[in-house]
C-alpha cells in the first residue's frame, strides 16, 4: 500500500479541480482520488456528516481536512508555488470554480465548505481505506 501522509478528493470531470491536482506531481506523500469513488464518499461522511461535493485534501499526519478554498490554497503551498499563487488560488477559488464549472457543462455547483477542519475520529478511521483507494494514481497525476 502507498505510503501517503494526505489523500485529495477531488472531481476528475472538472477541470479546475484536475489542474490543482496535478500539483500532486510534485508531491509524493498525497495521493488522490475521484470524489465518486466510495471510499472518498465514506471519508466525506465520516468528517462531515454528509459528502459535499468539494475538493478536500484529508491529511492523518496534521490531523485536518482542508476543503474547497483552503484545499486549493494548502496544495499551491505544499507543491512550493509562489506565496502569490496561493492567495490567487484561495481568493479566486468560487469565481474560478463557477467559469469553469460554466464552461464545462458541470450541473452542479461546489458546496460551500472552504475551511480548515480538525479531523474527526470518524474520519480518521476511514483513512487507511482512503490511501488504499487512492494507490493507483490517475494517469493524469503520474510523474512525467
Amino acid at each position: 500500500m502507498a505510503d501517503y501522509d494526505a489523500v485529495l478528493v477531488y472531481d476528475g470531470e472538472c477541470p479546475y479541480c484536475s489542474v490543482a491536482a496535478r500539483a500532486l506531481r510534485r508531491l509524493d506523500d498525497i495521493g488522490a482520488i475521484s470524489w465518486y469513488d466510495d471510499a472518498a464518499q465514506a471519508a466525506l461522511e465520516a468528517q462531515f456528516g454528509e459528502t459535499p461535493f468539494a475538493m478536500v485534501l484529508v491529511d492523518a499526519r496534521r490531523g485536518r481536512a482542508y476543503a474547497g478554498r483552503s484545499a486549493a490554497e494548502e496544495l499551491a503551498d505544499r507543491a512550493g508555488t509562489p506565496g502569490i499563487v496561493s492567495s490567487l488560488v484561495r481568493d479566486s477559488y468560487d469565481r474560478i470554480a463557477a467559469a469553469v464549472g460554466a464552461a464545462s457543462g458541470r450541473e452542479r455547483d461546489p458546496d460551500d465548505v472552504h475551511d480548515s477542519y480538525p479531523l474527526t475520529d470518524a474520519a480518521r478511521e476511514q483513512f487507511d481505506a482512503l490511501v488504499a483507494a487512492a494507490a493507483e494514481r490517475p494517469e493524469a497525476l503520474e510523474r512525467t
